[in-house]
């Protein structure tokens, strides 16, 4: 189809689907949808959004047709023994029913009264014709090569009987995966190949040790199967977020509970190998991003989403005993070799380095940062919790404070955009599996000397510290100036904290003045009273405090000076009631009215100093209910003293922090995902000890999708469902105050010989006894588990969104519901996307088209897609 006179030809084939007369399935009018066109993009361009839901809502039956066709014209091809020959078995007939299938799809997922359609047609049993012809309809045979003959349709014995066919759409993806393996297709013909169908890994790395020499053509091959899976597997995009865990998609569920041993491993280590092993720093033309899009980036990028797609599903638990499994999470736990972690960590970390690479480059802007990084956090955390085996590799090998300081680095650069809140809350639940083991708080300890590799927005000026410092002052930094977009993950945060604390060893005087500045906000009167469950945040650091000086008392001197000089604050906590607490704020407010007459240069909110970059990315003060944003510190500027490494620390005003509990009012059915509080995240659990921990069931370690169901502890519940409208009482102070672990600082707060000189006393006082260590989990409930499908999907949804060579914009101009999109103005010509002849000879021959009658509703505005 090289020419407007045959693009024309298909495109009046389209508006005949939509006829209201039945085309019958005999008719070599079906033929055209795989011989004619010649691209994805004469597929998409021509077959309007418009076209297709034309025909799906007049004439469905003729796109029951259509699909049938296009389902046994790729079935025949997979068998004929000439596939792929260009002559006898065209490859581009099957690339085109795939193409078309993929248009197709989206459309009818979008439509909430198909769904009984759809299960019948592709998920039920269908029935043989029957020797009357009664009630079923014919198979749909074609012949595609009338010139060959390689293809005949088969003739009903006049004795046939009724039996059953296997459901269409698992004929489809069997087809499908057998295609990714196909030789000369999709994998090189070798001497060792002697089948058409070869379950063979594509790259060397995982499972095997020679690498696959496939041609361009082979992967463009691959990348078009796999958008085709990923098009089947996406009918979560039309679903709200609390039922994709529950209900579930039926293509997934077959494909991730396949008992083909050698089909899962051969799909699973193809796509893990594929996308660890590319190389983004290979060399190329500087600024070739902006020309196009790259096809192996294109590849990669599938590859890695499907994997994530199939590794992600829990399959959902219809009442079979035993319970179906996802069969790639449960092969993905079971690697065990150091070779193949090897291979897991270098690949993982060369693409999680590569946007830091990019954005130091001494060419701005010649390299485009990889767009699957995210992806990338997505994988190593799902080996984190799946294979326990991986967990301590990435512990014993020491790599595990790297990986951290990535995770919460790229927190800090993305904290600030509202499209990437999503990503930012789950590097902080990556951040809390980590510190869930020992090792990785004792690997803390050591020096960070490579800070000077990080973007230059997450540098903390003049640093000198261990991984614990740098993590403790980025985690403060990530509360207190986020303006409460990470309110509902504070708990997670502080839940690392607490993790960590009981093996931090020489914390230096920023760290240490950042915990209890954290502390100064969360004991401030305003912010205890401004909500119910407050309390729990502060109780959660108080745990934290407790835990260093019980456990690292005689190697943290510097925290403990640090924390005598904050006396005051601790008993005023301890003799806090309600009058005092309302009198308190009552004065601030006061002070704050008084202050509001002195010009705005006078009252900036916070002080210039060296370490600026740390504390001066202030948000103005918001209107919500109170937060550790606009919490006065009592007496001024809390400061840490004057030993020897404070006298810069000590210039420095405390830190603000957003509320955790300031309430939502989006109402919205559709779990809205621009407010932290609307997203259902993973539940927060009471610590438990080492002891308690070893008691666990196995099928619900720390962070097993078994537990997903389980019940939560009355304190979890209560922390994420802040209360609107509430009035604290005496009786609600009497409730948890006496509860707050204040013991410990008290005591030693009494056994300080000479406080005021900062000297703390040389050995635990005897009264403080060492509690032991707890381990702060979060739970699976089905509705976090949507909220991370929903994330997962807007990652792939939002790679797909521009349309580039390589990328088709399959969901594009679909009804989706996992996830608001925001529609946006298409943007003009610039420097880098310049309107030259080609987009003029472009756009004129789509006005041609659109006169003569044949152009579908114009397309949509381009779209952003909101906490992805």
């Amino acid at each position: 189809m090289g020419n407007s006179d045959s693009k024309l030809v298909f495109k009046q084939g389209i508006l005949k689907l939509a006829e209201p007369k039945a085309i019958p399935s005999d008719d070599t009018y079906w033929t055209g949808y795989w011989k004619l066109p010649e691209s994805n993009e004469d597929v998409f361009s021509l077959f309007s959004p418009a076209d297709v839901r034309r025909a799906r809502d007049v004439s469905r039956g003729n796109v029951e047709t259509l699909i049938s066709a296009l389902i046994s014209r790729l079935i025949a091809l997979r068998r004929l023994a000439a596939f792929p020959d260009v002559d006898l078995a065209p490859p581009k007939e099957a690339l085109n029913c795939i193409r078309v299938l993929t248009r197709i799809l989206p459309f009818l997922y979008e439509a909430e009264n198909l769904d009984t359609w759809e299960d019948e047609f592709f998920w039920q049993r269908r029935l043989n014709q029957t020797k009357d012809g009664s009630n079923h309809k014919p198979e749909v045979l074609f012949d595609g090569s009338n010139s060959d003959g390689l293809e005949k349709k088969q003739e009903e014995a006049k004795d046939e009987v009724a039996e059953y066919h296997r459901p269409l759409g698992e004929e489809l993806i069997d087809a499908l995966i057998d295609l990714l393996f196909f030789a000369d297709f999709t994998i090189p013909r070798g001497e060792q190949l002697k089948e058409k169908v070869t379950y063979a890994i594509w790259q060397n790395g995982v499972g095997c040790n020679v690498p696959m020499q496939a041609s361009k053509e082979m992967e463009s091959n691959r990348t078009e199967i796999l958008r085709l899976l990923l098009t089947l597997s996406s009918k979560s995009l039309y679903m709200p977020a609390h039922l994709v865990p529950t209900k579930g998609v039926k293509a997934l569920t077959y494909i991730t509970t396949c008992p083909d041993k050698q089909i899962v491993l051969s799909l699973l280590c193809s796509q893990l190998n594929t996308a660890l092993q590319y190389n983004p720093s290979t060399w190329r033309v500087p600024y070739d991003h902006m020309i196009y899009k790259s096809p192996k980036q294109v590849h990669v990028s599938y590859c890695l989403q499907f994997l994530l797609v199939l590794l992600l599903y829990p399959v959902p638990d219809n009442g079979q005993d035993p319970p179906l499994k996802n069969y790639f999470r449960h092969f993905l736990g079971r690697l065990h070799r150091q070779q193949d972690f090897d291979f897991l960590v270098d690949g993982m970390l060369r693409t999680l380095n590569q946007p830091i690479q990019a954005s130091t480059s001494y060419f701005p802007g010649s390299q485009k940062s990889l767009e699957w990084a995210p992806e990338m956090f997505m994988l190593f955390w799902e080996a984190l919790q799946c294979n326990k085996r991986f967990r301590s590799y990435i512990l014993d090998s020491k790599q595990g404070p790297e990986f951290a300081i990535l995770v919460i680095s790229y927190a800090l650069e993305h904290k600030a955009d509202a499209a990437t809140q999503g990503v930012v809350r789950m590097c902080i639940f990556i951040l809390q599996t980590l510190s869930t083991e020992p090792e990785f708080g004792k690997n803390l300890n050591k020096p960070f000397n490579t800070q000077a590799n990080l973007p230059t927005s997450v540098r903390i000026p003049e640093f000198s510290g261990t991984y614990a410092d740098f993590l403790i002052i980025s985690i403060h930094t990530l509360m207190t100036t986020s303006k409460g977009r990470f309110d509902a993950i504070y708990p997670a945060l502080l839940a690392t904290i607490n993790n960590v604390a009981p093996y931090l060893q020489d914390l230096k005087a920023l760290s240490s003045h950042k915990l209890l500045q954290l502390f100064a906000s969360m004991s401030a009167p305003s912010f205890l009273l401004a909500n119910e469950t407050n309390y729990a945040l502060l109780q959660s650091l108080l745990e934290s405090i407790n835990a260093i000086i019980e456990h690292q008392y005689p190697n943290n001197r510097i925290f403990v000076r640090t924390v005598l000089k904050s006396r005051k604050r601790f008993e005023a906590l301890r003799s806090f009631t309600l009058e005092s607490g309302q009198a308190e704020i009552e004065r601030l407010h006061r002070e704050k009215k008084e202050s509001s007459n002195v010009a705005d240069d006078l009252v900036s909110p916070t002080r210039s100093t060296r370490h600026g970059s740390v504390d001066n990315a202030r948000s103005p003060q918001s209107t919500r209910a109170p937060s550790l944003s606009n919490v006065p510190e009592e007496g001024g500027t809390f400061t840490i003293g004057d030993d020897e490494e404070s006298d810069e620390e000590s210039e420095r005003e405390p830190m603000a922090t957003p509320s955790y509990s300031s309430p939502s009012n989006h109402e919205s059915q559709t779990p809205s995902r621009s407010s932290s509080l609307d997203e259902p995240l993973p539940t927060q659990l009471r610590g438990m000890s080492e002891k308690a921990r070893g008691k666990m069931p196995a099928n619900q370690y720390a962070f097993s999708r078994q537990s997903s169901s389980t019940s939560l502890s009355s304190h979890a519940a209560a922390i994420m469902s802040p209360t609107i409208g509430f009035s604290p009482s005496i009786h609600w102070i009497e409730s948890w105050l006496p509860t707050l672990p204040l013991h410990t600082v008290l005591n030693l707060l009494e056994s300080s010989s000479n406080t005021s000189t900062g000297i703390p006393p040389k050995t635990l006082p005897p009264a403080i006894e060492p509690s032991p260590p707890r381990i702060h989990l979060f739970s699976w409930t089905p509705l976090a588990l949507g909220w991370y499908e929903s994330l997962l999907w807007g990652f792939i949804f939002s790679s797909e969104m521009v349309v580039q060579k390589g990328t088709v914009g399959v969901w594009n101009g679909t009804n989706i519901r996992l996830f608001r999109v925001e529609q946006t103005a298409a943007s003009g010509p610039s420097l880098t996307k310049p309107m030259g002849a080609v987009d003029a000879v472009g756009s004129n021959l789509v006005q041609r088209i659109g006169k003569l009658g044949v152009r579908g509703e114009t397309a949509p505005a381009r779209g952003s897609v909101r906490d992805v």
